[in-house]
């Protein structure tokens, strides 16, 4: 009796060894809450917002900047087609900029910009030839030019 006291207790003691079902649920559990938490905080989607956002303002300072560029090595003289009206500027090497303001003068040679640069979701927010950013003069000269299709309500325009 004695020694089937002992060999009970051998397998008592083994079938306790491991977790149980409820145990490695409730781990599970855990952890699927803590990612849930990571991917809230993190919000992927906020950042890729806020890096095309950023882009755009490059883009509109880039555009300005060769406006400018051009303006000051033609005696002040801005390139044609700029009214005083917000028109969407043509891409570079666009077919018909028929409505759109070319301004192939300033990326002629790559003098001044190699090419416009292009909003990050077009073509979606862009003319067939445009490149989503648009531009104009106001009564005293001064150039905008603008990203109208920023995300989150955000405004995005340089004058100067």
């Amino acid at each position: 009796m004695g020694i089937y006291t002992m060999l009970n207790f051998k397998t008592n003691k083994q079938r306790q060894v491991g977790f149980t079902l409820l145990e490695v649920l409730l781990v599970v559990a855990v952890i699927a809450l803590l990612a849930g938490i990571v991917i809230v905080a993190i919000n992927p989607n906020k950042n890729l917002v806020g890096t095309r956002n950023s882009q755009r303002s490059a883009d509109v300072n880039t555009i300005l900047n060769g406006v400018y560029q051009h303006s000051i090595d033609n005696k002040g003289t801005l390139p044609a087609g700029i009214t005083n009206t917000a028109t969407e500027i043509c891409a570079t090497g666009g077919g018909s900029c028929t409505s759109l303001v070319n301004l192939s003068a300033i990326t002629t040679s790559g003098k001044y910009l190699v090419s416009i640069p292009k909003d990050p979701q077009c073509p979606s927010v862009c003319s067939t030839d445009g490149v989503g950013y648009t531009i104009m003069k106001d009564a005293n000269g001064r150039v905008t030019v603008a990203a109208p299709d920023a995300e989150q309500s955000k405004t995005i325009s340089v004058t100067k």
